[in-house]
């Protein structure tokens, strides 16, 4: 960025306090600092990865999800699970969880959140909004 050709300072009692540039210049620095905003969320994402804080899910996961199927069911194949494994990994039946994938059935607060820590997502990742 080459400096503002014109940049008035207003000053109060204590030293320059205002300055006024050309708006070019003034949407200049907003662009670059949206990039370098652009660049810290990249950094901590790609940390995020490194450290198994979070990890990458598959755009054909995310299509299952966002066109509705039950996340649970969707979670459950992603983590290579049969609906036994995970009944059984939660305390619960297969028959249960079919009703819980299917519709059903809704599970209990309880479920879910075990549910949750046994596929490895938050709760929010499986309870559907209404």
């Amino acid at each position: 960025m080459n400096p503002p050709a014109k940049v008035q300072i207003i000053e109060n009692a204590d030293g320059p306090e205002y300055a006024v540039l050309p708006m070019s210049h003034y949407e200049e620095i907003l662009a670059k600092l949206e990039l370098l905003e652009d660049i810290r969320d990249f950094d901590n994402a790609k940390a995020a990865l490194d450290a198994g804080v979070k990890e990458m899910i598959p755009s054909h996961v995310v299509a299952r999800l966002l066109a509705g199927e039950s996340p649970v069911k969707v979670w459950r194949e992603y983590r290579g699970m049969t609906q036994e494994q995970l009944a059984t990994a939660v305390n619960l039946t297969s028959p249960y969880i079919s009703q819980i994938e299917s519709g059903a059935r809704e599970g209990k607060v309880g479920v879910y959140v075990n549910l949750a820590k046994c596929l490895g997502v938050d709760i929010d990742d499986l309870v559907t909004a209404s």
